[in-house]
């Protein structure tokens, strides 16, 4: 699921009642979720999104999952806010745990990441 077909990605979800949980007590509803990952969308071309390790365990599966792209436009739901574009390759390091539904759509996710990684390769270290 790479979320560029926004009408496929809602089949995943158990929209009305999903909850994210990010880093920095970023907590979100699927509409808010949704918000973010456009901004993704916005700001990162030549996007690509893949899993490392899995792990399922009855209804969670926890995961690695990497984000990358190029930062051509600006990122406007960054952790320090809206920043501007680069032009360099980003890559985004998460953690995930997922809680799933009897129907095997999402009800609750659970991210980690490293901020200051991020925030370094997007050119905003110390905002």
């Amino acid at each position: 699921m790479s979320g560029d077909d926004q009408t496929e990605c809602d089949t995943y979800f158990a929209a009305a009642y999903f909850q994210f949980h990010g880093p920095d007590g970023f907590d979100a509803d699927y509409a808010g979720l949704t918000s973010y990952f456009e901004s993704v969308r916005d700001a990162f071309d030549d996007r690509t999104i893949r899993r490392g390790i899995i792990v399922v365990d009855g209804n969670l599966i926890a995961c690695q999952t990497f984000i990358e792209g190029t930062f051509v436009r600006p990122f406007t739901q960054s952790p320090a806010g809206e920043v501007a574009p680069n032009g360099q390759r980003i890559l985004m390091d998460l953690s995930n745990i997922f809680r799933m539904d009897d129907e095997g759509r999402m009800l609750e996710e659970f991210v980690r990441t490293d901020y200051r990684s991020l925030l370094r390769q997007l050119g905003a270290e110390g905002q």
